[in-house]
């Protein structure tokens, strides 16, 4: 992988991912244990795709790479496991589509290994920008509620966990959640068009005083499906402020260090999420000159044409398929 660079280092987190939310997401969206963040989605966006590409989030969530996509101007699809996240995701893709009157985003509810089979037929080979993050340690997830809140000594943690599906991800051993990623990620290499990116977010966590390196098992697990490794970015969770950091670590991310450190072990807050940036081998066909002026028509431009830009027919609004 290459070196970082100050190219490789995104400035996502200006303002709190609460602040980035406020006003696009439906009730209840806050209570998803693991939520993209939305700065290191419209970075991602931004930075590899342009106005009517196809953008998918095969583990979507409450929808938040399919927000940002709509509000950038891009067409979004999004897979999600569990029924509950799947309809607020469709929710609020279909909010946002609405909002903006660009681009269309569908949301299916199913399991990403079976992925192409999820997928309309005509956004096979034709995404341009796969973002995908793993499923990973509950020590960094999850809110508090205070004594005053609640009434009860202490404090109380809730929305940590996903749902009572045993067969989530989030819920099998590591090695098993590797052998799945890998899967869902060669379906991701065969949605992807040639020379399509793939942008996974992803940080290692420490599970019974174990380090945990997922970047680096989640680097293999790309390159077994087939992806080629071509950058390995950090996205920051803390904001930059006159050169310095200003730090935003969850209740449970403070604790955690704390009881670390009383333990003689000299764990840090974490502030950035590691990216790594994966390209589907192949060079994108080369489009005529009337076509190639379409991929930098304003946010506007009749959807007629954005859905021609990206070779998917794609649907307005969002809708969720069991």
């Amino acid at each position: 992988m290459p070196h970082f660079d100050s190219d490789s280092v995104w400035n996502t987190a200006p303002t709190s991912a609460p602040a980035q939310r406020k006003g696009r997401y439906a009730p209840g969206s806050a209570a998803h244990p693991a939520k993209m963040h939305p700065g290191i989605a419209a970075h991602a966006i931004t930075t590899y795709t342009q106005p009517g590409d196809l953008v998918l989030d095969p583990m979507c969530g409450i929808g938040t790479t399919l927000v940002e996509a709509l509000h950038l101007g891009r067409n979004a699809l999004g897979i999600e496991y569990e029924p509950r996240w799947a309809t607020l995701a469709s929710l609020n893709a279909r909010t946002a589509a609405q909002q903006t009157g660009a681009g269309s985003g569908i949301v299916r509810c199913g399991d990403a290994r079976h992925l192409t089979n999820l997928a309309p037929t005509d956004a096979c080979g034709n995404v341009a920008l796969v973002i995908i993050s793993p499923p990973y340690g509950p020590s960094v997830h999850g809110q508090v509620r205070s004594t005053r809140e609640t009434g009860e000594p202490g404090v109380v943690k809730k929305d940590f966990r996903y749902g009572h599906d045993r067969t989530n991800l989030a819920h099998v051993p590591t090695d098993q959640l590797l052998h799945a990623f890998t899967e869902i990620l060669a379906q991701c290499r065969q949605m992807l068009r040639p020379g399509g990116t793939a942008v996974i977010t992803t940080r290692p966590w420490r599970e019974r005083g174990e380090l945990i390196d997922l970047p680096s098992a989640v680097l293999a697990a790309g390159r077994a499906a087939g992806l080629l490794p071509t950058e390995r970015c950090v996205a920051m969770l803390a904001g930059i402020r006159n050169s310095r950091l200003i730090s935003r670590p969850s209740f449970f991310q403070m604790k955690n260090v704390r009881d670390a450190r009383r333990q003689g072990i000299p764990l840090s807050v974490v502030e950035h999420e590691d990216v790594l940036v994966f390209t589907r081998p192949g060079l994108r066909r080369k489009l005529p000159e009337s076509q190639n002026a379409t991929l930098v028509t304003p946010v506007t431009a009749p959807a007629a044409l954005r859905s021609r830009t990206c070779g998917w027919k794609g649907h307005h609004g969002g809708h969720c398929c069991s």
